[in-house]
């Protein structure tokens, strides 16, 4: 097996061991290998090794591991952080000195541009208020979206910060804190994100996969420039008529002629796709207007429904709110009109219980469901990138139109249901 091949299989399969021990829970990938490979990452191996371990030392190993590797994946710290700077900075220390002198004055110009953008969105994310709910923000946040009824409900308070919950916030247990528009923990960003820094992590992820693809492009052209001082016929393509070992012999030799510009290639290709993934995991979910945690639970409410234990009625249109639990006006352009329950029995609920108006209907489909945060993909945009944009005025709040997808008299657009999460794996 030659270097190049060696270096390629080894990049390629760190990159996906990365992505499967980081992303395989996500809702769209159950049911994949994926997800298994998940599990037997994070379930089924160390399920072996305790039962091993059990008979070994009496499980004291195993805690002492387990008790590490949950610091270093759940504590809040700055290691993964700083070894995605690391990442960053060693290649591009590896990768400049051979690539640069080479460069014309244009791609100079975008090549120290790519270079810079994710460092200052990184800092940007990472150092950026991710949304927290403190009692100085919590009235603030109340009024930025009304409860949903189904994923969200008023009344809901946070155990440990003693807060009540606003609409679409979480707690998170890494950092001890409720987030507003909570959508995961990020160990590369050593923060949360939420609705304060969400702009910034899809730009960091943006100029993260604008990065490695220019670089793996200029990188390809580099070494093919050095495979052609050893054959002038060589292209990236294979030539007609070449035979595979001829090509991946020269192609070896162009990485070589240059080990950090080759090996730093070789791995911005190959993580490349895994930072596009991840960015059009995050711009789809912005279409859908949810977040990761709210896309699990709708995932959770799709086999509520399989199981025939979901029902939903109407709220009345002229429902007075709490003041005590709910904002009196929010800047969201739509109200809920309906609240989603779910029993344990897979009885429909008594006419008198909980809140609505007419008879309780069984849900069978999260098509069925409107998602009252999905205004349209362009104005789930500017929610997620105009922070505390006005959708409406106070003074329009009594005659609110309710329709979803209209903003100040607007348009209304065609906005996907919550299913549009989860149809790829249900």
């Amino acid at each position: 097996m030659g270097v190049l091949t060696q270096i390629a299989l080894g990049v390629l399969t760190i990159s996906f061991m990365t992505f499967v021990a980081f992303f395989g829970r996500l809702p769209a990938l159950r049911h994949t290998p994926i997800a298994w490979m998940h599990r037997a990452i994070w379930v089924y191996i160390p399920s072996a090794i305790l039962a091993i371990d059990q008979r070994l030392t009496s499980g004291r190993l195993t805690t002492s591991l387990g008790r590490f590797g949950t610091y270093v994946m759940y504590g809040r710290h700055p290691t993964v952080l700083i070894f995605f700077l690391l990442l960053l900075s060693v290649g591009e220390y590896m990768y400049l000195p051979g690539v640069w002198p080479r460069l014309s004055p244009v791609h100079k110009f975008f090549g120290a541009v790519f270079i810079v953008l994710p460092y200052l969105f990184l800092y940007l994310a990472a150092h950026s208020d991710p949304g927290v709910v403190t009692p100085a923000s919590h009235a603030r946040y109340m009024s930025h979206y009304p409860y949903d009824f189904a994923l969200f409900h008023p009344g809901q308070t946070c155990r440990t910060c003693g807060l009540l919950k606003p609409p679409r916030s979480k707690h998170c247990s890494v950092c001890k804190r409720c987030v507003h528009k909570m959508d995961h923990h990020c160990v590369f960003i050593n923060n949360c994100v939420g609705y304060g820094n969400q702009h910034w992590f899809l730009l960091l992820l943006l100029s993260t996969a604008t990065l490695t693809s220019y670089g793996g492009a200029l990188g390809l052209s580099a070494v093919s420039a050095a495979a052609q001082t050893q054959n002038p016929e060589f292209a990236l393509w294979k030539p007609a008529g070449w035979s595979w070992r001829e090509y991946v012999v020269l192609l070896t030799l162009g990485v070589q002629d240059d080990v950090g510009v080759g090996s730093v290639t070789l791995l911005a290709l190959m993580t490349s796709p895994l930072v596009w993934g991840l960015l059009a995991y995050h711009v789809y979910l912005v279409y859908g207007g949810t977040t990761t945690n709210e896309s699990m639970k709708w995932q959770d409410w799709q086999l509520e429904m399989d199981d025939g234990c979901a029902f939903r009625r109407a709220l009345p249109a002229d429902r007075a709110k709490d003041p005590r639990c709910e904002a009196p006006w929010t800047r969201w352009p739509v109200d809920a009109v309906q609240v989603l329950v779910r029993t344990e029995d897979g009885a429909p609920p008594a006419p008198t219980a909980g809140i609505g108006v007419g008879e309780w209907e069984r849900v069978w489909r999260l098509r069925d469901v409107e998602n009252l945060y999905d205004l349209g993909f362009w104005d789930n945009l500017v929610d997620v990138f105009v922070p505390n944009y006005p959708f409406r005025q106070a003074t329009e709040a009594a005659n609110a139109d309710l329709e979803r997808g209209k903003r100040r008299g607007k348009k209304a657009s065609k906005a996907p249901r919550a299913s549009s999460l989860v149809a790829a794996a249900t």
